[in-house]
Formats: structure tokens, sequence, C-alpha cells
């Protein structure tokens, strides 16, 4: 079993690193065609709020409920059945996201001064952000279609999950990266509004997404015709689940798009540098905390199936160690270097130092935070695999409640760093109440070797983390110096804390045996 969760977390984080890769390429051509302004707040903002809805309808929560319910289907060896339930599923999801889809391209003013209250309070007023106000209202009927297309997607993705095909859905992300880059190369500049061009490309994004994955779901025999099936007993159990699970699995998603509504009230720029620094925090989490999540709730929920309680605690060991291995260093390699990095892949064009210095400290608040938000994408499917998704949005409502209280807080202190500090703190919460409500249960406790395994990465993450320090040269060389010398020196620093954190792991006895034997 080892074995195989680690050939499939390495195929999925292979996957996902390309797509990553392709994402910060994108990020890096956004920058440099509209820096952190105005345009690139209301950019981010259209293309928010899609992507929210996405991890309520598709990735988050329905996914969470529908792979424990679809699993256990498949287990049974039934495949008349299985496809019945697929069917059922699709056909139901499809009418309901349709129906939210076209509300919100006809309504998109309404979501604009939801989300976006301060630049609807300008556009009343005359203020200086009422061109905000409608430029978003515009933007946001090009993108939201994007939720229809990519709940499919994630719809088509847990079923090829299931079923041990993981490389499919892990590369899908990719055609949206190809996309936004094709439109901000070839279209946007000849548009008077060349956000209106990436906005196109969002909705391009979605529907290469859609059509690439149907061969495969073909090809798998799982391809069939969508049907309603609203009180049908498969849908029925999967929509138990998920109505709590919308709340309860997208917490962090939530407590960002709380700060973009804060973040309206806020000076220009405030968005465009959470996002920056929220991208660079995604591409570690999607990389192994969520990777390493995707292979192991149809493991646990299989385990859960077949009434293997040990296997079960066993496999969230190992999910918990491979993320604390990967993790610690993430996390401290993007406090240390949060400057550097911004400066390699950024600065250039519209985007300025400043814009560097703004998004660096945002980015050190939110990488606070990343041991966390990758510890719950690896906890939750511990409630998920079983089916309980109402423990987790009582947990989910302590840590957003959390969240806008810290947000009031450090807000009115620190502005927009203030919100990324609320966000992490939450996380913390979240993550900590997610323990201990396994433990209470009686599912999952981290066992002892677990412990010192902890303390020893932690050790060495912090020798890697003052080697790198050391290393580091003032600020003000690196403005002089040139692109070329800045991402030489800057992936020698990455190599350099790659060596040191190694090799101090393996100077306190972890060996690759380690992460071999919570699984057997």
């Amino acid at each position: 079993m080892s074995k195989r969760l680690l050939k499939s977390g390495m195929i999925v984080s292979a996957m996902t690193l390309v797509s990553r890769v392709l994402g910060l390429v994108r990020d890096v051509v956004v920058a440099n065609l509209m820096g952190a302004g105005a345009s690139a707040d209301v950019f981010f903002f259209a293309n928010k709020i899609p992507n929210f809805l996405r991890r309520l309808f598709a990735e988050g929560a329905f996914s969470q409920a529908f792979v424990p319910v679809l699993t256990e289907s498949y287990a049974a060896g039934d495949m008349d059945k299985t496809r019945q339930l697929i069917a059922r599923a699709s056909g139901t999801l499809g009418v309901i996201v349709s129906i939210v889809t076209l509300l919100g391209v006809l309504g998109s003013g309404v979501v604009t001064a939801l989300f976006g209250a301060g630049w609807f309070l300008d556009w009343l007023n005359g203020g200086p952000s009422a061109a905000k106000f409608e430029l978003a209202s515009l933007l946001l009927k090009i993108t939201f279609p994007y939720l229809w297309f990519i709940t499919f997607v994630a719809l088509s993705g847990a079923i090829l999950n299931t079923i041990g095909k993981f490389a499919v859905s892990s590369f899908t992300p990719v055609f949206l990266n190809v996309s936004i880059i094709a439109c901000a190369w070839f279209l946007a500049p000849n548009l008077t509004q060349p956000e209106i061009g990436l906005a196109i490309g969002v909705f391009l994004g979605g529907f290469i997404q859609f059509i690439f994955q149907l061969p495969f779901l073909f090809k798998a025999g799982v391809l069939v015709k969508p049907k309603w099936g609203w009180r049908d007993p498969g849908v029925v159990k999967i929509r138990t689940l998920m109505i709590p699970a919308l709340f309860g699995v997208s917490v962090s998603q939530i407590n960002l798009l709380f700060d973009t509504f804060i973040a309206s009230f806020l000076q220009t720029g405030s968005i465009s540098w959470l996002y920056y620094s929220d991208r660079l925090l995604e591409f570690p989490l999607g990389l192994f905390g969520i990777a390493i999540a995707t292979v192991i709730l149809p493991a646990l929920s299989r385990k859960h199936v077949d009434a293997h309680s040990e296997g079960f605690a066993n496999t969230m060991d190992w999910g918990v160690r491979m993320v604390l291995l990967l993790g610690v260093p993430a996390m401290l390699g993007l406090m240390v270097l949060a400057k550097p990095m911004l400066m390699v892949l950024f600065m250039r064009g519209e985007f300025s130092p400043l814009d560097v210095e703004r998004a660096s400290y945002s980015l050190i608040a939110y990488a606070s935070g990343l041991l966390n938000f990758m510890l719950i994408k690896v906890l939750a499917p511990g409630y998920y695999s079983r089916q309980d998704t109402k423990t987790p949005v009582k947990y989910g409502i302590i840590a957003m409640a959390s969240n806008m209280v810290f947000n009031a807080i450090f807000a009115w202190f620190y502005g927009y760093v203030g919100l990324a500090m609320a966000t992490a703190l939450s996380a913390f919460i979240n993550m900590i109440l997610l323990y201990r409500g396994l433990h209470k249960q009686q599912v999952y406790k981290i066992s002892q070797q677990t412990l010192f395994y902890m303390a020893k990465l932690a050790l060495a993450g912090g020798v890697m983390a003052a080697v790198v320090f050391w290393q580091l040269d003032d600020m003000k060389l690196w403005l002089q110096w040139g692109l070329t010398q800045r991402a030489t020196t800057l992936f020698g620093l990455i190599f350099l804390g790659g060596l040191s954190y190694l090799a101090c792991a393996f100077a306190l006895g972890i060996r690759l045996k380690d992460l071999k034997a919570a699984t057997e």
C-alpha cells in the first residue's frame, strides 16, 4: 500500500508541478502586463469569484462528498450501478450549476456589489474607485461561465482518481494556464483594456479543460449521459454529505473571499499584492499538500469500507509525515526568500520594486500558515472518507468566525498584511480542531515516532533557514542586478537550502523507510 500511495503521490505531484510552473509563468506574464494597479485588482477579483464557487461546487465540498460514495459503489463491483450513480450525480449537479452560472452572469453587478462593497460605494458616491466597480461587473460576465466548465472538470477528475487514473486530472489545469498565457501574449495587448483579454483566457481555459477529459472518461467506460436524480439514493447520500461540507471544506476560500471584501476598502494594489503572495503560497500547497490529499482520500475511503481501522490510521500518519517532510522547508523557504522570489518572478514591466516590497510582507504572513494549510488538506479527508461532514463544519464555523475577528483587529493596524496574518492564524485554529476531533473519536493519533520525526524536521528546517539567511545578500544589491544574476543567485540559494535541509535530516537519522513504514 505504501509503495502504491507513494507512486500515486509522485504522479500527482509531477503533473501538478507542470501545472504550477505554468501557473507561475502565467502570473509572471500577467504581472508584466498589468503590475499591481487598478486593472490588476479588478481582474483578480473577477477571477477569484468563480474560483471560490468552484471550491464549493466542484473540487471542495462536492468531491469530498462524492468520492467516498463513488468509492463505495465502485468497490462493490457493479459497474452498471456505478455508471448510474455518475449519471444521476452529474445531471443533478449540472442543473444546479447551470442555474447558478446563469444568475451569476445576469447579476454580475449584484455579485460585484456584494464582494467588492468598497468599489460599489465609490460608484454610488462618485468616488475614485467607481470605474473598478463597472469594470469588475463586465469581467465577471466573461469569467463566471468558467464555473460551469470547471465543475464538470472536477467531477471527471474525481471519477478518474477513484478508479486510479490520477495523471489526467492532475495535468488538466495546464490548459487553463496555457490559455491565459496565450491570451495575454496575443489578444490582450491588442485591446484597449487588456484585462478583458485575460478574462477571455479564463473562459477558454475552462472550456478546453472540459473537452480534454472526455476521451479518458470514454476509454474508462464511465462517460455517461447526465440525468436528473435529486431523489436517487446515491445522490441523496452525496447531497446529505455535501451540504455541511459546503461550509466546512471551503473555510480557507471563504476567508480569502472575506479578505477581498475588506481589501476593496483599502489602498489600490492591496488585492494584487495579496494575490501574488497567495499564488506563491499555492505552489507548494498544490504541489505537496493537495497532491497528498488527492491520493489518500480514495485510500482512506477504501480502508473505511473494508473496516481496516489500523490501516486507516497508518494511512493518515503517512500523509502527515509527507506533509511535514515537504512543508517545513517550503514554509521557511518562502519566508526567508520572499523578496528574492518576488523580484525574480514578477519585477518587470508594470510590477515595480515597491510592489515587491509590499507583496513580500503579505507573503511572509501567508507563509507562516503554510504547514497548517497543508495539514488541513490531509486531516480533513479523515472525516470525509468516513462520510462525516458535520464535524468539520463545526470546526469550520469556529475557524471562520476567528478569521473575521482577526481581520477586524489586524487589518485595522496592519492593512492588507493583517488580512494575510488573520488567514494564517485561522488556519492554525482549523488544523488544531481537526486533529483534536480525530483524536477524540479515536480515529487517528500522531504516533510517538512521528512526533520525533517532526522534531528532527523542525531542527533541519531551522538549520536550512539559518544557512540561507546567512548567504542572502542585501536587497539593495538585488535591485542593482540583472534578471539573470538574480535568478542564478536565487536558484543557488534554493539548492543550498535544500541540500542543507536534506543533509541535516539525514544526519538526524531520517531515512526513506520512515515514509514507507507508516502505511505498512
